[in-house]
């Protein structure tokens, strides 16, 4: 029941615009990695020489792209080119929200997003030698995670007035958001359509899923819910108002790529109607000071500095292999149909199930809590996966042996790597907050943020160098 003075979201409008808008904002980073095989395809068939896979095999012959000589090294580039904009754009958000309207920022963004997208799609039907196609699609790789950082900054930014639960439906949206790719490939897959038409689909699918969240977005000032927190954003007395501490992250977190809630300066303003300032808030003159005093970055930073220790591990692990090395894994079986499936449903679809448990199991206990000294090395662990991974079935390697045939060690170690990242993302992510005092908080999502983004990017450079040790 609506609170008085307070509208009520009537049959849960609001809490599904922002579940959809949490799905869009990671639809980009999933269905590109998702679609390694199709990319590699265009890109590996320009270097197959005669003789060395079936020379007659086309974009349109059934099953899988042949395993021909990877000179692009696609999935490691993607993975970096992903990152790095993440990295750098939301520290640029930063500062630009104070410049330039979030309407501005986040409707900007999914038009540019879908604009792009809509080049992806076209670039199906159009032949393009492998060196044009790659250096489009990098370009394009480049643009689209770079809008997707000012999209998710500002929508952070936007919750920040809006109850908890809010937080987290959109963070369940992203969570969903690689799950619903892997599906969308599968579908494409199994429609029976020729190679072509089926890659067609499939980067539609994104394209609808950004114009609904266009839709959704510009629906959400309309609905008298969200307008009601919208514009408490606002400052209506400057001689009474305090910072409002960051939202405490909800365990539930998205795919690539999982961002902490944050809160972009949002003001909460006491209102009049028998509310006073706090006693902390007022001066001796009976006036009204401007809260408890900023908090530092060295000093938070202090408190939460093994917490972003692990969350650049999680990640550096976790991109390091995926999607560069776990996509690369073929089936041993000979199956046909199973070896054409293989990828997307035992790296990807896995993954994201497996990662989405995860971190759902955060809801029911978050060990080690009480002993934060010993998450570092906890996390460290899974540094052995790396080599498991490594010496699986990878039929490009030139170094290392191959130890893991079967299909199960694969299916068996993906498990284990895919449930330790949801779970040690979502652990770190919600211990944050709980670590400082609560006008801190806000500065410590954004260190956190950091952090996350700064492990992205690390892995996605190492991914290089383990390519290069098979």
């Amino acid at each position: 029941m609506a609170s008085q003075g307070r509208p009520k979201d009537s049959f849960h409008c609001v809490g599904i615009i922002f579940f959809l808008l949490g799905l869009g904002t990671l639809l980009p980073w999933n269905f590109f990695i998702t679609a390694i095989p199709y990319f590699q395809a265009r890109l590996i068939l320009g270097n197959c020489s005669v003789g060395e896979e079936d020379g007659n095999w086309t974009s349109e012959s059934p099953g899988p792209a042949p395993r021909c000589s990877d000179d692009f090294n696609f999935s490691n580039w993607l993975a970096l080119l992903s990152q790095l904009p993440l990295l750098l754009f939301t520290l640029l958000n930063s500062l630009l929200y104070q410049c330039i309207p979030d309407k501005v920022r986040i409707v900007g963004s999914l038009v540019g997003i879908l604009v792009l997208f809509m080049l992806t799609a076209i670039l199906v039907r159009v032949e393009m030698t492998p060196q044009s196609f790659f250096s489009v699609t990098m370009a394009s790789v480049w643009f689209i995670n770079s809008f997707c950082a000012v999209l998710q900054g500002s929508l952070f930014g936007q919750l920040g007035s809006f109850p908890q639960s809010y937080s987290t439906l959109f963070l369940s949206g992203q969570g969903m958001a690689g799950t619903f790719a892997a599906l969308a490939m599968l579908l494409s897959m199994a429609s029976g359509l020729d190679s072509q038409t089926s890659a067609l689909s499939y980067f539609v699918t994104p394209c609808v899923g950004t114009l609904i969240s266009i839709v959704c977005y510009l629906l959400l000032p309309h609905k008298d819910f969200a307008r009601h927190y919208l514009e408490k954003r606002t400052p209506e007395e400057p001689g009474c108002e305090m910072e409002t501490k960051a939202g405490l992250l909800s365990p539930v977190d998205g795919p690539q790529g999982e961002l902490l809630h944050q809160s972009n300066g949002n003001i909460v303003v006491l209102e009049q109607a028998g509310l006073k300032c706090p006693p902390e808030m007022m001066n001796g003159n009976g006036g009204a000071n401007h809260g408890p005093p900023k908090p530092s970055v060295l000093g938070v930073l202090k408190k939460i500095w093994q917490l972003a220790l692990c969350i650049v591990m999680v990640f550096s692990v976790t991109l390091s292999v995926f999607p560069a090395i776990t996509a690369s894994v073929a089936s041993t079986s000979e199956n046909k149909t199973w070896s054409e499936f293989f990828t997307p449903v035992c790296c990807f679809l896995l993954f994201n199930v497996m990662d989405w448990l995860g971190r759902s199991a955060t809801s029911y206990f978050l060990w080690p809590e009480k002993f934060l000294r010993l998450l570092p090395a906890v996390v460290g662990l899974r540094l052995l996966l790396v080599p498991l991974l490594l010496l699986c079935n990878v039929p490009q390697r030139a170094y290392l042996p191959m130890l893991f045939r079967q299909d199960a060690w694969f299916v068996l170690f993906m498990v284990v790597f895919s449930l330790s990242n949801g779970y040690f993302v979502s652990l770190t992510m919600c211990l944050a907050p709980k670590q400082v005092q609560p006008q801190e908080s806000e500065l410590a999502g954004a260190i956190m943020t950091f952090f996350l983004a700064l492990g992205l990017s690390c892995g996605a450079g190492l991914s290089f160098v383990l390519k290069a040790l098979l």
